[in-house]
């Protein structure tokens, strides 16, 4: 074997271990951020008989039977794209959409199961999280998914 062969090898080994390494650090990322958003929002405390000015509907009126009808895809970029915003309310709001979260702030076993699974999805779907990775964008993405 010459030197070039040798070096070729532990090139394309040393490239293989940095890519299994990034792709555990984006899950565990998006693992820690499911646990984080559970911690903060869990106990989230708001009047429910308010209204939201931007679609008239109160906080946490939306059925969960709509969010059966969403592919497990949508739910995991509506997801996606509510944390990125940052914005508790957004937030509590999508996790009750998807049945993730009850009335009384706790959140359901299927938030769990859905948690371990989105570091999977994140590291497949990289450019949905790149093309809203703005809170902005990441809102107005909510927005236009929310009613789905």
């Amino acid at each position: 074997m010459t030197d070039n062969q040798k070096i070729l090898i532990g090139c394309g080994g040393l490239g293989c271990v940095g890519l299994i390494c990034i792709l555990l650090a984006v899950g565990a990322y998006f693992y820690l951020i499911g646990k984080t958003v559970t911690r903060t929002y869990s106990t989230g405390n708001y009047n429910s008989s308010t209204y939201n000015s931007a679609d008239g509907t109160r906080p946490g009126s939306n059925s969960t039977s709509s969010a059966s009808n969403m592919s497990d895809d949508d739910k995991h970029k509506l997801f996606q794209a509510a944390g990125i915003t940052q914005d508790g309310e957004l937030i509590t709001r999508v996790l009750k959409k998807l049945g993730f979260m009850r009335e009384d702030g706790t959140t359901t076993p299927e938030y769990n199961t859905f948690i371990n699974s989105h570091g999977q999805w994140a590291a497949r779907n990289l450019s949905f999280i790149n093309q809203y990775r703005t809170p902005e964008r990441a809102r107005q993405y909510v927005m236009d998914h929310i009613n789905d």
